[in-house]
């Protein structure tokens, strides 16, 4: 059973921070959770060939299971910066350490942001040592978190959901270079719930892979992709099915909050695909239709051009469809009546018009069937508009 949706909320025994450090102009770009024992933890990062010095260091520190603190800075990714840029990701996680007074290796790094330049090392390590007087244990610490990990983000993404006597809180950032393989994707959830470590690590992989491993913005994966979970056990046990769909729950809203905030996107899509043949092929064919730029572009001008789904679709050489057996159904039943169906034996020229309707909504959901197979897939992007072009255009001035 999910678990029961609550604003945004403290998890007794975390206290959280963000603040500028002066990496970015006046916005926050430094934060800081940290726990008052050692958590159990779990982690899934990205499958770049280029993984950034803090997903190395990261790597290493969740492998034991245990966490107790997580820093983070954005506009830098300290990524592709060689031997020092692994340094000065070991470097941050001794400063915090020795300011929480807890071993480097409780502490989980993450950075976000710009490639291949630099870390301003020493306002970290500034910043580090001032971390314990800025944090909070309420709800606002948690908000200046949430800021301060953003990037091109417009707005933070958050969520609580209650799980029996427990709560379970989380954050996430990212709105380009999306499309995670577990974008610049960041997300951290933290609760009071007691899980073991090897049990979180299962619960998380499946959560993610139903969630932020089903998102695109762009069909680019990041060098920074982290998802990480913290629980430090003060609620005491819960019933371990109920609190991963609690944790699945979390990660859905928030990667369709990533989604619904790509850079430059102005609607939300949400693209049920069934009928496949295997999870394989539901998987490659969702993916192929919500990451073309024709489809996305369609989408943006409210153009009911179904074959450029079609040719999506068609383009997925390993997994040969039969055109007779492809429907589209653009809306779902409802006031509006039912969804505006094409296949190939339907002329679609009498529904073009109410599709392109349909199409200027800010939240739309498709269902593309595609033959008579077991296997469905729920994915979600956004329309790709202008708005990309200017901020990836500029995005390093």
């Amino acid at each position: 059973m999910p678990g029961i949706r609550e604003p945004l909320l403290p998890v007794p025994g975390f206290s959280a921070m963000g603040i500028n450090i002066g990496i970015k102009d006046t916005r926050l770009d430094f934060g800081v959770v940290s726990a008052q024992a050692p958590c159990a933890a779990a982690g899934v990062f990205t499958r770049n060939n280029f993984p950034g010095a803090p997903v190395l260091v990261g790597r290493e520190h969740i492998a034991g299971g245990r966490l107790q603190a997580i820093v983070v800075n954005s506009k830098n990714a300290n990524v592709a910066t060689g031997l020092d840029g692994v340094e000065h990701a070991r470097q941050t996680c001794r400063a915090l350490g020795d300011a929480l007074g807890i071993a480097p290796h409780l502490v989980l790094p993450s950075s976000t942001g710009v490639i291949g330049v630099p870390l301003p090392i020493g306002k970290l390590l500034a910043a580090c040592g001032e971390a314990p007087r800025h944090l909070r244990a309420d709800r606002t610490g948690l908000e200046t978190f949430a800021r301060a990990i953003m990037t091109t983000d417009t707005r933070p993404k958050a969520i609580s959901l209650r799980c029996g006597g427990a709560t379970l809180s989380g954050v996430a950032k990212g709105a380009g270079m999306i499309e995670p393989h577990m974008a610049t994707m960041l997300a951290y959830l933290f609760t009071d719930a007691q899980v073991p470590a090897a049990v979180l690590q299962r619960q998380l992989r499946a959560a993610v892979d139903a969630s932020f491993n089903r998102i695109s913005i762009d069909s680019d994966t990041s060098t920074s992709d982290t998802a990480v979970v913290l629980a430090n056990g003060q609620a005491g046990p819960v019933d371990e099915a109920a609190f991963g769909a609690a944790l699945r729950e979390a990660c859905v809203y928030l990667a369709r909050e990533i989604a619904r905030d790509g850079e430059g996107a102005t609607k939300l899509i949400e693209l049920h695909l069934r009928g496949a043949a295997s999870p394989e092929a539901a998987r490659a064919l969702a993916k192929s239709v919500i990451n073309s730029p024709l489809v996305k572009t369609a989408i943006h001008g409210a153009d009911p051009n179904w074959g450029r789904f079609v040719m999506a679709l068609g383009k997925v050489f390993a997994h040969p469809l039969r055109l007779e057996e492809l429907c589209i159904d653009f809306g779902e039943p409802g006031a509006d009546g039912p969804p505006m169906r094409i296949t190939a034996q339907v002329p679609a020229a009498a529904l073009l018009e109410r599709i392109s309707a349909y199409l200027r909504r800010p939240e739309l959901r498709i269902v593309i069937t595609v033959g008579h197979g077991p296997e469905e897939i729920t994915v979600w992007g956004c329309d790709l508009t202008e708005g990309y072009v200017r901020e990836n255009a500029l995005y390093t001035t």
